[in-house]
């Protein structure tokens, strides 16, 4: 079932652009990283205080369908506002191409977190320093198809 509602943009302005330009062209643009060159996917989750959909590129980490879905912030002493948002409602929409779909959330804890953290450092490397700027353990959602 997908997510309905009000969509809420990010107050970040390139975080809107990037989302509407992606949702535009069926991300054929805006579908990197800034300049990076590595590609992201969109998440639209549904805010856990508001209520509105909030949508946002995460890196693209995929394997065998699935996705994870990394809480870094940047290495940010808490986890974002999204962490929040998966942890209230696990279902949210991917976008990792012309169309989203519904995924349903989990957080991998174990061997299964270190595997897909392992994935996610193959992908960006920089998560691996943004781990050493915090003390908390960032969580590693696992996004599965409805």
């Amino acid at each position: 079932m997908p997510l309905t509602g009000d969509y809420e943009p990010s107050t970040l302005e390139w975080v809107r652009d990037q989302v509407a330009a992606y949702e535009a062209t069926g991300g054929r643009e805006a579908n990197t990283l800034r300049d990076t060159g590595i590609p992201v996917i969109i998440v639209t989750s549904l805010g856990s205080a508001s209520g509105k959909l909030r949508k946002f590129a995460l890196m693209r980490v995929e394997h065998e369908g699935e996705y994870a879905l990394v809480a870094s912030m940047g290495g940010a002493p808490e986890n974002p506002g999204w962490y929040h948002n998966l942890v209230a409602q696990p279902l949210v929409m991917i976008q990792d191409g012309p169309e989203p779909h519904d995924f349903v959330t989990r957080i991998a804890d174990g061997d299964d977190r270190q595997t897909w953290w392992d994935r996610a450092i193959a992908v960006f490397p920089t998560y691996a320093e943004y781990q050493i700027r915090t003390e908390r353990i960032i969580p590693v959602f696992v996004a599965t198809r409805a």
